[in-house]
């Protein structure tokens, strides 16, 4: 009669096992609280305003692509000037507004104009060599008009 001795080994399977549960169940309890936490501000205090704003920049630059000619900004480097001409159709009617030259990798160099007719130019010795946007707001009768070109000085 042969007898067997009972297995006394332990295994740390089991253990391991059951940490591994504990510290994933610990690990997306402390995700969950993280994600709790923070304060996701997707919408602006004036969201409305910003979108009525918005909304109507968009119709003045729809209405501006839909003049019969468009809106010419002409750089001549030799002269150092910028010749703006509004179109033709827009001549007669009282013209106001601004024109804006951004320089979009050095914000002092910023600056504003008014529009004063339907064709002026403007002087760019001043302005440092390189990329500008210009935006050009104006209304005429009682229209706004929206443009936005790039202008680049060597």
């Amino acid at each position: 009669m042969a007898t067997t001795a009972p297995n006394t080994r332990t295994t740390f399977w089991p253990y391991a096992i059951i940490a591994v549960f504990v510290l994933f169940a610990g690990y997306i309890g402390f995700m969950v609280q993280q994600a709790m936490r923070t304060t996701v501000d997707l919408v602006s205090p004036d969201y409305y305003k910003q979108e009525l704003a918005y909304t109507q920049r968009m119709e003045s630059v729809a209405r501006t692509a839909a003049l019969p000619a468009p809106v010419e900004l002409t750089h001549d480097a030799a002269a150092q000037h910028l010749t703006l001409q509004l179109p033709p159709a827009l001549t007669g009617q009282a013209v106001q507004g601004q024109i804006h030259f951004f320089r979009p990798s050095d914000q002092k160099l910023d600056f504003s104009l008014p529009l004063q007719s339907a064709a002026q130019v403007f002087s760019t010795r001043k302005m440092a060599p390189g990329y500008w946007r210009v935006r050009l707001d104006f209304s005429a009768g009682s229209q706004v008009y929206f443009i936005e070109k790039e202008l680049t000085i060597r």
